[in-house]
């Protein structure tokens, strides 16, 4: 999936903050997570978001809850196939029982096992199955657009601190060279009072513009390392000491045509490209699939199971022959006497010995080959009456259907308003910078004026002062206008699918 990056505003005070980072808050790094290693070198922009995508813990775990979901959708797919078991007891039984296997009951300790091997397949469940693994993969599909907008947001930040430490570099530099040109302007003051040509007052307030000055310095160097330390949580390194960034060369918005105003058209583009449009759409799509898996309710079950047991019981004895009888049996034989009748004759027969049968214990392995027994059974469920709980799930999926469609359509209405206004301040930021760089223009022409007339006597220090904090102030609402325009133009780019780089 492409990836975009987005920008949040620069500082309080210097950006307001964009409709777009008002709804869609970006993922805050967590605390007390920290890179294995440090990096070495600056970083330009692109290596620091590759750097925070791999070390941040928010979307590590947004990637763990992904695949959560991807486990649910494989259970829900293997819930198509039929179940299958395998089981087995052993257990003893000392008195009067029941023996498991005769239901005789005995008064002797019987040892028995039970083994058996059932599988069961859902034939029919109102295609309940089926539809939830449709719905199943339409979770896990937008639970991967979640990890894709985590890593935006974070894309975000990252971008958002690494443009706000360029732009207090860049006021530092500019307090730096006032606090030099107003130190240079205390040594000509000095030597102009103790050639008598100005009065002192004059380099006393020359003096509190320098120590104004350098105020102004302190501040800039604080929000510069507030804004590196910023930057170095977002990377989650140890600490922000020797973090250095790649300063880009950022071209002045007046070199830049002026935006053109087409809404729509981005509009069209981004919600075929952000991924909390399509998550909302395929969150829409599930809930229309959970109201099918709760309509299903309504139909019969159909089920077909089979199963195969046997068992031991040590109490279940076998006639067994063994041994012979103790000495051979004579028996008589008989002849025809008159009238037919048999009469013993003097000869005998000799019958062998004769096996006696005895009742031993059953053999364990000739018991579970005995008492082996199969089963095939058809089970239906029809309901008819279960509390109402089916109608009520139906209800239940079409109101969520219903939510989940208004916030899809809140979705794309946030995002159309967010377009239109960051046109709006688009447009705006660069007509800003115009108009003061025009100033600064000017400011800058009276300064000079105003300082050739002040070195000469000509000027008192008060009204110097006063052309220099003007143009102090008119340089200021420059810059802070030039990174507010880059900063509105790249949030036009992340909505027109490019992708953000300084």
């Amino acid at each position: 999936m492409k990836r975009f990056y987005w920008l949040l505003p620069l500082s309080a005070g210097l950006l307001a903050t964009p409709a777009v980072a008002q709804t869609t808050p970006p993922a805050q790094p967590p605390a007390g997570s920290l890179a294995a290693t440090a990096p070495t070198g600056p970083f330009t922009l692109q290596r620091a978001i590759d750097y925070a995508l791999q070390n941040n813990l928010t979307v590590r775990q947004q990637q763990l809850t992904s695949e959560l979901q991807n486990a649910t959708l494989r259970q829900s797919r293997a819930a198509l196939l039929p179940s299958a078991n395998l089981s087995g007891t052993q257990a003893w039984n000392y008195g009067t029982s029941l023996d498991p296997l005769t239901n005789d009951f005995v008064s002797q300790t019987i040892r028995s096992n039970n083994f058996s091997a059932n599988t069961q397949v859902t034939l029919f469940s109102g295609f309940q199955l089926r539809n939830t693994v449709k719905r199943n993969a339409l979770d896990s599909e937008a639970s991967s657009l979640d990890i894709e907008k985590s890593r935006n947001d974070l894309a975000l930040n990252v971008a958002s601190a690494f443009l706000q430490l360029v732009l207090a570099e860049e006021l530092v530099r500019t307090n730096e060279v006032r606090v030099n040109s107003t130190v240079q302007q205390v040594e000509r003051t000095q030597k102009l009072l103790k050639a008598g040509a100005i009065p002192e007052s004059n380099l006393l307030d020359i003096q509190a513009q320098q120590a104004s000055d350098e105020v102004n310095l302190i501040t800039s160097q604080n929000q510069r390392d507030l804004a590196r330390l910023t930057l170095a949580q977002l990377l989650n390194l140890p600490s922000p000491t020797g973090l250095a960034i790649d300063v880009p060369v950022l071209a002045d918005p007046d070199d830049q045509p002026l935006v053109e105003a087409d809404p729509d058209g981005t509009f069209q583009t981004a919600q075929g490209l952000l991924p909390e449009i399509k998550a909302a759409e395929l969150r829409v799509r599930s809930a229309q699939r959970s109201l099918d898996i709760a309509r299903g309710g309504y139909y019969p079950r159909l089920a077909f199971g089979a199963g195969i047991f046997t068992g031991f019981s040590s109490s279940r004895l076998a006639r067994v022959f063994n041994g012979d009888s103790t000495s051979a049996v004579q028996v008589p034989v008989f002849q025809s006497g008159l009238g037919g009748q048999p009469i013993p004759s003097q000869y005998f027969l000799l019958q062998p010995k004769q096996a006696i049968p005895e009742l031993l214990p059953s053999r364990f392995s000739q018991q579970l080959k005995d008492n082996l027994g199969k089963s095939l059974q058809f089970s239906l469920q029809v309901p008819i009456l279960n509390g109402l709980q089916t109608r009520t799930s139906v209800q239940r999926a079409q109101i969520n259907i219903q939510q989940q469609e208004l916030r899809a359509e809140q979705a794309r209405l946030t995002l159309r308003q967010n377009i239109q206004q960051a046109y709006a301040d688009a447009i705006a930021a660069q007509r800003r910078y115009l108009s003061s760089r025009r100033q600064t223009e000017a400011l800058t022409a009276a300064y000079r004026n105003a300082e050739i007339r002040f070195n000469n006597g000509l000027l008192n220090g008060t009204e110097f002062n006063i052309a220099k904090n003007n143009l102090t102030a008119a340089e200021s609402t420059m810059i802070q206008a030039k990174y507010e325009f880059i900063f509105r133009r790249k949030v036009l780019d992340f909505y027109q699918g490019r992708p953000i780089a300084l």
